[in-house]
């Protein structure tokens, strides 16, 4: 089996994190990281400038977003030096569609021996509102409270990537998840 470094994305509250953690648990040698693991700096980042919490706002974009990506990005290259695979869970909305990212990650992989798999969770705008819903966080606040406003600019849409590069995940119910996670495991290790 290769090296992977495997992104699990999709939109908010579609299930990567149940995901990321099951193929942590059936992957000997890997590494697991959570975007939201670096939420408490947000929140702080937040209070310190007097900016409302709100994770879909302009400030958010402006002088948040893409740093966490960048740092759990670093860590994820740190530790694939030393792990067999790499699975990051974080909704990664614009980098999978943006060409010039895809290629240059890969090339940065290809240096230490590592292949990218993004795994896209399949789901509903109705099943995304549902678990939102469900797990009651703050991150989703704002997000349930202006619903029409947040999903209109949410794809759902997996991203147009190679066939090798990308897995489509669905898991709309137990059953189904069961089933594309036995073939996701036979994926990544036929590999």
């Amino acid at each position: 089996m290769s090296k992977h470094f495997i992104l699990i994305t999709s939109p908010p509250a579609c299930g990567k994190t149940r995901l990321a953690k099951r193929l942590a648990t059936e992957l000997e040698n890997s590494v697991y990281l959570d975007k939201d693991t670096l939420i408490p700096l947000s929140k702080q980042i937040f209070k310190v400038a007097g900016e409302p919490y709100n994770r879909s706002s302009e400030f958010f974009q402006k002088h948040i977003r893409d740093y966490e990506y960048d740092v759990i990005i670093d860590l994820g290259m740190e530790a694939i030096r030393y792990a067999e695979t790499v699975i990051i869970n974080a909704p990664f909305r614009k980098e999978v569609r943006d060409k010039g990212f895809i290629e240059g990650f890969k090339s940065r992989l290809s240096k230490v021996g590592a292949k990218l798999l993004v795994i896209w969770i399949s789901a509903t705008p109705e099943l995304c509102k549902f678990r939102m819903l469900k797990r009651n966080s703050d991150r989703d606040k704002w997000k349930i409270e202006h619903w029409d406003e947040y999903i209109k600019d949410v794809n759902f849409n997996p991203p147009d990537l190679d066939k090798g590069e990308l897995f489509i995940h669905k898991n709309s119910n137990d059953e189904e998840a069961d089933e594309h996670f036995a073939r996701l495991l036979k994926f990544i290790k036929s590999d």
